[in-house]
């Protein structure tokens, strides 16, 4: 009786749920889970029960669900069931066979969740599955994030039995004439955690007898340190990273002086994908030229002058798109480009993202297009001097990533205007002008 009464103590302080609430108990017919709802059911615990049959194991699969409805249905308990194609869904998602079953069964439990208002999904996960998680997280590299192995609550869904070991749970389910069944697959190791269960813990367990219970109070140790970590980590974001429009920066001599430095380009990168892998190629690019940079699967850390910017990869765009007419809208990368016939304004407004230029020297169709080497305009203001927009965009100080959603809008094989810069001195409006041609960068 002594998990049954350690079980009822920590779920009373543990806040898990308050009295009145009714939990969602995941039950799939393996010790475990009959384990807890049996504790649920001696402690007089409101709780209805979720099966999932993932149809993997024929006739083993279906009689795991008979097992759950027949001890549902003997002590009157709400008991919801589903049967999953999951083969056919990992196919159709690409996934893996075990990723695509976790992903379908807490998507289920969070509908049923909502749909007859329980408080809260329950999960049986105990002490053993806690140190193996932190084994794997630990021998594949992990940060101090990793070692906090698996939460007790993690939003609705919370797991009470993680104070005990697997051999009390199988003691109390011997004890207590518990009914379940053993899944085969469990005792393979096609799985990389039957691996780290079947070889990996016995042989810590023969040097260390008590390496489950020590682990877990480690595990609990490591998650209060983490608590202390991430609110000194977010002192170093507010200080390091500032966000300007899209894009964020950080100053590169503020970084230099910070210790350890790995580990904070590791924190203030992590958000945008990058690895802990990558802390040394971004570390390298405090001592490179601007230009330089590092990718993660969905942004950049680029080195320009004294900051190193974070700025999202640029999305596909056509390197060419033909405007027929005006008025029209042209969507390009990050920006949305108008265009609009106007009467001659009386005064040109100064906005380096319009583009006022003398209809009598527009001929339909315009194009807009990515700038490329060889470009050249005559810019405004510089006495039909030529420059090559490469130039112009250095000149300017043009970022990396600001050059790769540079468009020219060319009229007549003749480059009109380098969106956001600068308009060709041979479109300019003048006296003689009657309408003009307005042409309007925004962000989308």
């Amino acid at each position: 009786m002594r998990l049954l009464k350690e079980f009822k103590e920590k779920w009373e302080l543990g806040g898990f749920a308050r009295p009145a609430e009714i939990v969602l108990l995941a039950v799939s017919g393996g010790s475990d889970s009959m384990v807890m709802a049996d504790l649920f059911l001696k402690c007089s615990l409101p709780f209805a029960v979720a099966h999932c049959n993932f149809g993997l194991r024929g006739e083993e699969s279906d009689r795991d669900e008979r097992l759950v409805r027949d001890w549902c249905l003997l002590n009157n308990i709400t008991c919801h069931s589903v049967l999953f194609d999951t083969k056919q869904q990992a196919h159709e998602w690409k996934k893996g066979t075990q990723e695509t079953a976790r992903d379908l069964r807490y998507q289920w439990f969070e509908e049923i969740r909502n749909e007859h208002g329980y408080s809260k999904i329950v999960t049986a996960h105990h002490a053993n599955d806690n140190v193996e998680t932190m084994l794997i997280n630990l021998l594949k590299g992990t940060g101090i994030g990793g070692l906090h192995g698996i939460k007790p609550v993690n939003g609705p869904i919370i797991r009470p039995l993680l104070f005990a070991t697997k051999e009390r749970i199988a003691e109390y389910a011997a004890e207590h004439n518990v009914p379940y069944r053993d899944d085969a697959s469990n005792a393979t190791d096609d799985y990389l955690r039957n691996a780290v269960r079947h070889h990996l813990i016995p042989a810590m367990q023969q040097w260390f007898p008590g390496v489950v219970e020590n682990v877990n109070q480690s595990i609990s140790r490591f998650g209060e340190a983490e608590i202390l970590y991430r609110k000194a980590i977010e002192q170093e974001r507010k200080q390091l990273i500032e966000q300007r429009g899209q894009d964020w920066y950080i100053p590169i001599r503020k970084l230099k002086l910070r210790q350890p430095l790995a580990t904070i380009c590791y924190e203030l990168l992590l958000p945008f994908g990058f690895s802990s892998g990558q802390a040394p190629d971004v570390i390298g690019l405090l001592s490179s030229i601007s230009g330089h940079y590092v990718a993660s699967s969905t942004h950049r850390v680029i080195r320009n002058r004294d900051f190193l910017v974070v700025t999202a990869l640029p999305e596909p765009a056509a390197d060419l798109v033909l405007v027929e007419s005006a008025p029209s809208t042209v969507e390009t990368g990050k920006f949305l480009f108008s265009f609009a016939i106007k009467d001659k304004p009386a005064q040109i407004p100064e906005d380096k993202n319009e583009a006022w230029l003398d209809m009598k020297d527009i001929s339909f169709p315009l194009v807009l297009r990515k700038w490329r080497n060889g470009d050249y305009l005559y810019p405004l203001g510089m006495n039909m001097k030529k420059k090559k927009v490469s130039r112009l965009l250095i000149d300017t100080k043009t970022a990396l990533q600001d050059k790769e959603e540079i468009r020219v809008l060319e009229c007549s094989k003749r480059i009109a205007w380098v969106s956001g810069l600068r308009i060709d001195e041979r479109f300019k409006v003048d006296h003689s002008t009657e309408k003009v041609l307005m042409v309007k960068r925004t962000l989308k």
